[in-house]
């Protein structure tokens, strides 16, 4: 039986001015908390790091990369979830609206459903080429939240707005075979695992 560890790895917190969701790039606070996931990643015997190609998920994983000599391979559907051609200012109302309906979309933007098919369908492709390995996926926090709800169907709109804040984040999920057996939630900030 081939046991796979993906750690997906939320991005630090990012320039909220930058309202260009590919080029959006990270705070100086944001740089310097790499270093978190960096360190927490150090003795997990990583094998291969993917990323989004959104700038603030390649820069978090870049410096943890950088000194493991892991190239970062860019997977297009592990990006974040478009949520419409112009910046929303009440995102609480629109992340709600999303949870309770994960078909509900703005006209030139995805629904959770889709943003979700398409996380899952990347993640399908790296755990059957990289079987039996140690990845790591640089993330973001919808996409990312939509994983998780996708294996344990309890983790919704509450669970989203804890996690808020999160910047950098990781979620470790253990596949035996394909199949997720185990995700664990992992707080850099308190040093502790939520199991």
């Amino acid at each position: 039986m081939a046991v796979t560890n993906v750690y997906f790895v939320r991005h630090a917190e990012p320039n909220y001015e930058n309202h260009n969701d590919l080029l959006r790039e990270l705070t100086p606070k944001g740089m310097a908390d790499r270093s978190l996931v960096t360190e927490f990643l150090t003795d997990k015997k990583i094998d291969v790091v993917f990323s989004s190609p959104y700038k603030r998920s390649v820069d978090t994983v870049l410096e943890f990369a950088d000194k493991n000599n892991l190239p970062i391979r860019l997977v297009d559907d592990f990006r974040e979830r478009k949520i419409d051609s112009t910046w929303i200012e009440d995102f609480n109302a629109f992340a709600k609206q999303q949870w309770s309906d994960f078909s509900y979309k703005l006209s030139d933007g995805e629904c959770l459903r889709e943003v979700q098919e398409r996380n899952i369908r990347a993640l399908n492709c790296v755990l059957e080429q990289c079987r039996g390995q140690n990845i790591v996926v640089g993330s973001h926090g919808t996409a990312l939240s939509t994983i998780i709800n996708y294996y344990d169907k309890s983790f919704g709109y509450s669970e989203f707005q804890e996690i808020k804040k999160l910047m950098p984040w990781i979620v470790r999920f253990r596949f035996e075979n394909d199949t997720c057996v185990k995700i664990e939630k992992y707080d850099l900030f308190s040093h502790h695992s939520n199991r």
